[in-house]
């Protein structure tokens, strides 16, 4: 039986670790919007929407839900004290302009040079557009990609060059994974942490490019308690 890896709400977890308090933060669909709801208390971060929203809180519960005040998944959220709305086009601005200090997005695939591929699979049926992940890709101060570290096939998805369309070059600087945190330097990929019960050894053999470290390389969880 093969061991148990991190779950897409731990992955989210993680990955809330690595925003700075007083942040503007943009979430990309799917493990990123889970990101919110794990803001490690006495951080403030002030969650922008493409829909025109800075200063998001987490999504609204049950039974409270205001379908007036919703994200750009039209999904009912909550703001946070200091939250101002503005116009779509405004909303754009911000995140062509670099104005946004940490996006995050998922990724089918990055590779060792930090270049992402998240919005198509080469012959997968229905495939929507790019939308707006180009622009933050290349906008944001820094990009931190969260994903499963392998396709639900066995494949790679942390690889030496992307073979899926891409969505933007050496535009990556973390990904957190349900195996890793690695960090995209110009030496190559750093493996900064590993899930409980996983070697460096045994990640590296689910990473095609070579991961770098030194010494015991710690673990997630005990980073993210």
């Amino acid at each position: 039986m093969s061991k148990p890896r991190l779950t897409r709400e731990q992955i989210a977890q993680r990955a809330a670790l690595e925003l700075p308090d007083g942040a503007c933060v943009n979430l990309g669909w799917g493990i990123p919007n889970l990101t919110a709801a794990y803001v490690p208390k006495g951080i403030t971060i002030y969650f922008h929407s493409e829909n025109g929203i800075l200063g998001m809180g987490p999504r609204a519960k049950k039974g409270e839900e205001d379908f007036d005040l919703v994200d750009a998944m039209k999904v009912p959220v909550t703001l946070i004290p200091g939250a101002s709305f503005f116009a779509q086009e405004a909303a754009h601005v911000m995140t062509r302009g670099g104005h946004l200090d940490v996006c995050m997005l998922g990724g089918l695939q990055v590779s060792e040079k930090g270049d992402l591929a998240n919005w198509r699979v080469p012959g997968a049926k229905g495939a929507g557009g790019i939308g707006g992940a180009m622009d933050i890709a290349v906008g944001a101060r820094r990009l931190i990609v969260t994903m499963e570290h392998t396709s639900k096939d066995g494949a790679r998805k942390i690889v030496k060059r992307c073979d899926y369309p891409l969505t933007a070059v050496e535009c990556v600087d973390t990904i957190v994974t349900d195996l890793a945190v690695i960090d995209v330097t110009p030496d190559g990929l750093q493996l900064r942490e590993v899930a409980p019960g996983f070697t460096p050894e045994e990640v590296q053999a689910l990473t095609e490019p070579k991961l770098h470290y030194s010494g015991k390389v710690p673990e997630m969880l005990a980073s993210a308690r």
